[in-house]
């Protein structure tokens, strides 16, 4: 069983991740750090707060984090129209009883990876800036680590926060090159597989038959994501499940194929900053520092899904 630190900005696709998480039996969430990005750090918090309530395991420790990027203001604003304007489908759970730590993300992530070394899986949903800030803090964790997950990037496909950068990279450039020349082992589940793997409409009603306050909670949060995205993509068959897939991709490697490539996060260009560019010539400049995920069993990867998150 992998012990996972999961740090997320706290929207849909996360929500449906932590309960991916919490509930497979072949992880054990050992916390949850928070970061900016779909929302506001302190309504991630919240909203993680609340799903673990509904889930029951308000045993897991959510620890806040970074507020912002590292070096540069805000380059988008929370993303209401995909995930609502509480980041969770305009649902409105009841305020959350359990209490954040108080342990900053960075505290946290550092502690456990000393506790357990090489025993780590570090999955990160969001911004990367609480894994730059922690590595800077303490540069020893990148030998301790057992593996860096993420979802971010687009290295063959276009972005989604621009046309050339995706969302999670875009919120802070700087942090991602950073992590990606730490020497972390870094995998990195972006757009080219994400968009890979859609959630049907038809499993929706699924859930409303269950008739439990879980899945009345997935079946609402996941009809505002599945409309936010016919929005953006015409004809679309459903969501895609873009922050389940790094934690389908720690439960079983098997489900995405990988492929060592040097990437590199532009943070200086005008119309492709957060870009994550991949170093694609037959004899690169410079060695691979990331493994790339590029295929996905996406039929085995939602069938596992499906029967583990409701």
């Amino acid at each position: 069983m992998k012990k996972v630190i999961l740090d997320v900005d706290t929207g849909i696709d996360d929500a449906l991740a932590i309960a991916y998480a919490v509930n497979s039996k072949d992880s054990e969430l050992v916390g949850i750090t928070t970061s900016f990005g779909n929302t506001s750090v302190d309504e991630a918090t919240r909203n993680t707060l609340q799903l673990l309530e509904l889930l029951g395991r308000e045993d897991i420790p959510v620890c806040p984090g970074a507020e912002k990027p590292l070096f540069r203001p805000p380059l988008k604003e929370k993303a209401a129209f995909i995930h609502g304007d509480d980041g969770m489908g305009n649902h409105s759970l009841p305020l959350p009883k359990a209490k954040p730590s108080e342990k900053h993300s960075v505290e946290f992530i550092i502690e456990m990876i000393h506790k357990h070394p090489n025993e780590i899986t570090l999955v990160f949903v969001a911004s990367l800036a609480n894994l730059a800030l922690a590595v800077m803090k303490d540069p020893s964790i990148v030998e301790k680590v057992e593996r860096v997950v993420i979802m971010g990037g687009a290295a063959t496909v276009p972005g989604n926060a621009t046309p050339a950068a995706e969302a999670n990279i875009y919120a802070d450039p700087e942090a991602a090159e950073y992590v990606f020349r730490s020497g972390l082992p870094v995998t990195m589940v972006g757009l080219d597989v994400t968009m890979q793997t859609l959630l049907p409409w038809e499993q929706l009603e699924v859930w409303r038959q269950k008739k439990t306050p879980l899945g009345d909670f997935m079946a609402h949060i996941v009809e505002f994501y599945i409309n936010a995205y016919r929005n953006m993509y015409p004809n679309i068959k459903g969501c895609a499940l873009h922050d389940p897939l790094a934690i389908g991709a720690v439960i079983n490697p098997g489900f995405i194929k990988t492929k060592p490539m040097h990437i590199q996060v532009d943070c200086d260009g005008i119309h492709s900053v957060g870009r994550t560019i991949a170093d694609l010539r037959s004899i690169p400049a410079n060695p691979p520092n990331v493994d790339v995920a590029l295929e996905v069993d996406a039929d085995g990867f939602l069938k596992h899904f499906l029967s583990v998150v409701v």
